[in-house]
């Protein structure tokens, strides 16, 4: 029987879906694996580390971690070798280490792409508002555009973060100026910051911006009705949840990682009775690799 080891490399990751996620799918395809989570928190260890764990991991014979915030951008420093989308955008959050090197992939984007597709069918793309440019906004941005938007305005609160995320993906991706003027042209709203997670509770904008006509799509997954996804349920905007994507892009890492094609959307039906569980009780421990 084949084996896998693989991890999570992130800070605040114990409500990962992802361990059992993947370690599911793995029995039904007749695998070993074992996922564990690699959380610096726990290891206290700041963000900057997570080179040190990219290299303890590799040591200790992971095949593959996966990266998560905030560590999408600055696990670049610590690969041997970047496939195309992840060296278009500057982030990763899927490592394979084969013949002695680290790969990055980012399997958010093909993971976000796949999620409007099914999620949204038939959405407008004319113009998409963005808010977010870092690790998971990027790759949002990236799979916008392969989707044929024809204008995404990012908002970050570093406007230096998504003047650079302008400036590497080109001129349909652009910084935005105004919110309010943004959202009242605009075709949907994607969310990719923290912002609506157990340890970033809230909403990322005023309630009173969601316009019925748009739509919005959250990244978020835990907890998968945000305040953001209720928000914009109770106005009458055509939601998408975090769900799809965390699947999909799970999905593309699994493949990455075994060389073998999941069902993702058996997948999908497996993170709908996970996604009840109590939190506690989806915790593993966090070993040092």
């Amino acid at each position: 029987m084949d084996s896998y080891l693989v991890g999570l490399v992130g800070t605040g990751i114990g409500p990962s879906l992802s361990p059992a996620l993947h370690e599911r799918e793995a029995d039904l395809l007749g695998l070993r694996y074992l996922y564990r989570r690699l959380d610096l928190g726990d290891l206290a260890l700041a963000a900057e580390a997570v080179g040190d764990v990219i290299a303890a991991a590799r040591l200790a014979g992971y095949d593959g971690v996966n990266v998560t915030h905030p560590c999408k951008q600055l696990v670049l420093a610590h690969l041997d070798q970047l496939d195309s989308t992840a060296a278009a955008l500057g982030a990763v959050n899927t490592v394979v280490f084969r013949d002695g090197e680290a790969m990055g992939y980012n399997t958010d984007t093909t993971g976000f792409a796949r999620a409007v597709r099914t999620g949204l069918p038939g959405a407008r793309l004319a113009h998409v508002v963005l808010l977010g440019a870092g690790g998971a906004g990027a790759a949002c941005a990236h799979a916008l555009l392969g989707l044929g938007a024809g204008r995404v305005d990012v908002f970050d609160l570093e406007p230096a973060r998504a003047a650079a995320l302008a400036g590497q993906l080109g001129e349909r991706v652009v910084v935005g100026r105004e919110l309010e003027d943004a959202l009242a042209s605009a075709d949907g709203l994607v969310h990719a910051t923290p912002t609506g997670m157990h340890e970033h509770p809230g909403l990322p904008l005023p309630a009173d911006l969601l316009d019925p006509r748009i739509w919005v799509a959250d990244v978020v997954y835990r907890p998968l009705d945000t305040a953001l996804v209720h928000a914009a349920r109770a106005r009458g905007c055509r939601v998408l949840d975090g769900g799809r994507m965390a699947v999909y892009q799970a999905a593309d890492a699994f493949r990455l990682f075994t060389g073998r094609t999941p069902d993702a959307d058996r997948m999908l039906g497996h993170f709908a009775t996970l996604e009840d569980i109590p939190e506690q009780l989806l915790e593993t421990p966090c070993p040092t690799p």
